[in-house]
């Protein structure tokens, strides 16, 4: 007796066909619908863009720190969307988004694609406490943690960059936190170098790599012996201009740090008042045409950004001109 056919059997690749069609249909609904939950904030609903390029038809870009933008106008909250439309609005190419810890890199990708506005670096400012130069072997670890997560919200922007703080001089004698910090780093540099985020260290005021109480016409040679111990392409300097200027002539660290230069950090400061101020402000007495010559001589390209009090469209507009007088007066 011949088997019953059942009325589909002669056409079963076609029935799984479609039943996969609809499955792979369905899936695609839902992730659509959690990427647009997750772009959307309140009212502000956004259109992903796809991928964001920055201008390039100029030496040096100009960007702002996201802790600068405000995180909410007039008693109502602005999403990360609204924020890097703020900057962008106040004629910056682009942002620095310093408050990475408190996003996860899918959020930060979507947010990019929606506001059209480009994210070139991330930064996450627990690296104060979770310290790479730590005797604590667990805070040490979080600090690596930090920058894995920095680095993974730095490649899902589209950006290229992760600035690290390296610790505090107080943590202990000098060779013992430099070499500390300097295991810490080469753990993170696979990842970095496999993303493409080289990891920029900033020079601020934690006593390492200078003397607090020498005078003030220090020299680069420690940062440059400290990058230079990684003979690697991925670890270079996030050179902040203002925050060194109470300790070095800009123009002879720039030309130190050379090709290992490869963002700035732009604030004022004023040795007569020993304190930070705006930039090109009747204060600031930071010599900004040295720092000009220095960069065009060592042929410097890329990022420069402002780390000074924020603000809203007028405040932020205001230091994107100062940042102008300063780096293309």
């Amino acid at each position: 007796m011949t088997p019953m056919k059942n009325a589909d059997s002669d056409n079963r690749p076609a029935v799984t066909e479609r039943l996969l069609s609809r499955r792979r249909l369905l899936t695609a609904s839902a992730t659509a619908a959690a990427m647009t939950t997750a772009v959307v904030r309140g009212d502000d609903v956004q259109k992903s863009r796809g991928p964001v390029a920055p201008r390039s038809d100029r030496r040096i870009l100009l960007s702002c720190k996201l802790s600068m933008i405000p995180k909410d106008r007039d008693g109502m909250p602005l999403s990360a969307v609204n924020r890097l439309q703020l900057a962008a609005e106040a004629g910056f190419d682009g942002v620095d988004f310093d408050q990475a810890g408190e996003h996860s890199p899918l959020e930060v990708r979507l947010a990019v694609e929606a506001s059209g506005v480009f994210v070139h670096n991330a930064i996450n400012h627990a690296h104060w406490n979770q310290r790479l130069t730590s005797a604590d072997p667990t805070e040490r670890a979080t600090g690596v943690a930090n920058i894995e997560h920095c680095i993974r919200v730095a490649h899902a922007a589209g950006g290229g960059g992760v600035l690290i703080v390296l610790g505090k001089q107080d943590d202990g004698a000098t060779e013992t936190i430099e070499n500390r910090c300097a295991e810490e780093i080469k753990k993170v540099l696979p990842l970095a170098a496999a993303l493409g985020q080289p990891i920029l260290i900033e020079n601020v005021w934690n006593g390492m790599m200078y003397d607090h109480d020498a005078p003030p016409e220090q020299g680069p040679e420690r940062f440059v012996a400290f990058v230079d111990r990684f003979q690697s392409p991925w670890v270079g300097m996030y050179y902040d201009i203002g925050n060194h200027w109470k300790y070095c002539q800009p123009s002879l660290w720039i030309h130190g740090f050379g090709h290992r230069c490869v963002k700035l950090d732009i604030k004022g400061f004023s040795r007569k008042t020993n304190s930070f101020c705006d930039i090109c402000s009747a204060d600031d007495d930071v010599p900004w045409g040295d720092v000009r010559r220095s960069l065009g001589e060592i042929g410097f390209t890329g990022w420069a950004t402002a780390e000074v009090k924020g603000g809203d469209l007028d405040r932020l507009t205001f230091v994107r001109h100062q940042m102008e007088q300063a780096l293309f007066a």
